[in-house]
């Protein structure tokens, strides 16, 4: 017969075994948590629902690394998971750049995340993540870039000629197309490069207006300018994911499309009233350009930021062509299936 010291030993051993099966996964992210995010606390929610609380994440506001490091942080390792913008490091993931090109023609979320997933697995892309040992999970759907400034409203590219504007990627070489002067301020230097006259203008999306406080500087905002956006996806260490049982594996895969959705819904229902209510109490102008002028700017950026980019992609053995080919072709699927 049992005693209770070999009970109490033998559910001590059970519950360490326990904790040893247990996954947890490290994930770095930047700024505090915002729209931006959403869909990645939403997918901790259910992949540890979905596990009985075995396989967790513990999401890091900038406690891991910065957020122009994250790639190299997921290549070494040091976590498991974490957000990466394209134009933060244009070197490191070049074929993730077609989609920061100027004037696509994407206006909704549903046509973001189809030209994302349809981009994110071609061969190419992957081979290019690949060389961080990192894997895509899921795109990080954004609204179009529009930008906040201080003093006279710019409503004409006349008026943004030698305008300095905090815009990365291919939306900076878009902007320098009229003769505005782009900078790659990182997200979170952003609002002390406005304060601090480095920047005139601002280029983001209302959830980083509101989260980085450029619209508690601004006197105008650009409402339907709408020359491109961003690319940041999710990506996973490859190793890491490797490692996960087929369960862990399933719940963590089979979690992306609910926790999309979740953020779509989330940015369309709250970020988008916080958005107007801010602009409405602090008196910012909405400012909209004429559609001779957007259509100005579209023939400068489009086109030429097209061809560069095709030509420096080739030049570098990537099938720029293709991949260009192969997102318009997503988009046209998508605008058909609305």
């Amino acid at each position: 017969m049992l005693n209770w010291k070999t009970l109490a030993i033998a559910a001590t051993a059970v519950t360490f075994a326990g904790e040893a099966l247990a996954t947890e996964w490290n994930v770095s992210v930047w700024g505090k948590r915002r729209a931006f995010t959403e869909h990645i606390e939403k997918i901790a929610e259910l992949v540890s629902a979905k596990t009985n609380g075995g396989f967790t994440m513990n999401i890091s506001y900038g406690g891991l690394s910065k957020n122009t490091e994250n790639l190299d942080g997921i290549s070494i390792g040091a976590f498991e998971m974490a957000q990466i913008c394209a134009g933060y490091h244009e070197d490191k993931n070049p074929t993730l750049t077609v989609l920061e090109l100027p004037f696509l023609g994407v206006s909704t979320f549903a046509q973001e995340v189809a030209v994302s997933n349809a981009l994110y697995a071609h061969p190419a892309v992957q081979a290019d993540l690949a060389r961080w040992n990192a894997m895509l999970l899921m795109p990080s759907p954004m609204p179009q870039y529009n930008i906040v400034g201080r003093g006279e409203p710019r409503d004409t590219l006349e008026k943004m000629a030698g305008m300095r504007v905090r815009a990365t990627g291919g939306l900076g070489e878009a902007f320098r197309t009229i003769g505005a002067v782009p900078t790659s301020v990182t997200a979170t230097e952003a609002y002390n490069a406005m304060e601090s006259g480095v920047v005139d203008t601002v280029a983001f999306a209302p959830h980083a207006h509101l989260s980085f406080r450029t619209v508690d500087q601004a006197t105008w905002w650009t409402e339907n300018l709408n020359p491109g956006t961003v690319n940041c996806p999710v990506v996973v260490n490859t190793d890491a994911f490797a490692a996960l049982s087929d369960d862990e594996r399933a719940a963590l895969v089979g979690s992306v499309d609910e926790a999309i959705a979740y953020y779509v819904d989330y940015y369309n229902n709250e970020t988008m009233t916080k958005w107007d209510k801010a602009l409405a109490e602090k008196n910012v102008v909405r400012v909209n350009l004429s559609d001779e002028e957007i259509a100005k700017f579209r023939t400068s950026a489009a086109g030429p930021a097209r061809d560069a980019w095709i030509a420096k992609m080739d030049a570098a053995g990537i099938p720029g062509q293709e991949l260009y080919d192969l997102v318009m072709a997503a988009l046209d699927k998508a605008k058909a299936s609305n």
